[in-house]
């Protein structure tokens, strides 16, 4: 069952993956995979592979509780094209509105530690399906943001 607060969130993380495609669509296929040369950067495919990754595991493994293995190194070595980039977006925008319409709104209030795997870096802190979703929608904004100044770093 559907609740208006899941469907906003839903709605807000589905917008998050589209706004990563759009933001990528005028670079060339070179471009998508140069990162800036400053230290740490890392290219827009890979800011968007791991962008994608977090919110496949957040929300398909973490919070419905599907069966997600997450490869966070493969995520920042990451290289690929528009095509593949849009079939990613795509099939990632329609698992997380399938996923989150059986999402029981009796559950958002539980408290849990996630795997390691599906956390990634650190150490997992307890929260619950609310926060985790709050968390997924935070870090999807500011890999946007890092996309925006890496692709106006880039387009120079």
């Amino acid at each position: 069952m559907t609740t208006p607060e899941i469907e906003t969130y839903s709605q807000y993380i589905r917008e998050k993956i589209a706004d990563i495609h759009s933001a990528l669509g005028g670079l060339t296929e070179d471009e998508l995979n140069q990162a800036p040369d400053l230290p740490g950067a890392n290219s827009p495919f890979v800011i968007a592979s791991h962008t994608y990754g977090n919110i496949r595991a957040g929300v398909l493994g973490i919070v419905c509780g599907q069966h997600v293995v997450r490869d966070r190194p493969a995520e920042f070595a990451a290289r690929g094209n528009h095509e593949e980039l849009a079939v990613a977006a795509h099939e990632l925008s329609g698992e997380v509105g399938a996923a989150l319409k059986g999402l029981d709104p009796d559950t958002l209030d539980d408290r849990f530690v996630p795997s390691q795997n599906q956390w990634g870096e650190g150490e997992p802190p307890e929260f619950t399906r609310r926060s985790e979703l709050v968390h997924v929608i935070e870090h999807a904004g500011i890999h946007l943001g890092h996309i925006h100044m890496t692709v106006g770093i880039l387009k120079r």
